[in-house]
């Protein structure tokens, strides 16, 4: 039986009390930027005036931007924590998405 590795950086330390520690506003704002980053994504595939598209998308950056910032301070923390995948679950995957292409109806490299 394979056993599921964390990746993960030793955790810092916050207070464990009823109120929101340092851990628990980051996480809340990682929350936010990634529910807004699919806002936008939304908005994004549905604006028709090109301008307001371009507009859409400098502001969709930024916020990915701060969501990526957000993840890697969660990570760096220790707070974020990634499974290893295991090898035969990638290798499965992979051959799967290679079967696809040959449906698609242009070539992928």
């Amino acid at each position: 039986m394979n056993q599921t590795q964390k990746i993960q950086n030793p955790e810092t330390n916050v207070p464990k009390t009823p109120q929101m520690n340092e851990r628990d506003f980051v996480n809340d704002q990682l929350s936010t930027e990634k529910y807004m980053t699919a806002s936008y994504n939304i908005a994004l595939n549905e604006a028709s005036n090109q301008n307001l598209y371009q507009d859409l998308a400098t502001i969709f950056k930024e916020t990915q931007d701060c969501q990526r910032n957000l993840y890697n301070l969660m990570f760096k923390n220790g707070w974020y924590a990634l499974e290893q995948a295991e090898k035969q679950k990638i290798d499965q995957t992979y051959q799967q998405f290679t079967g696809y292409k040959t449906q698609l109806p242009y070539n992928v490299q």
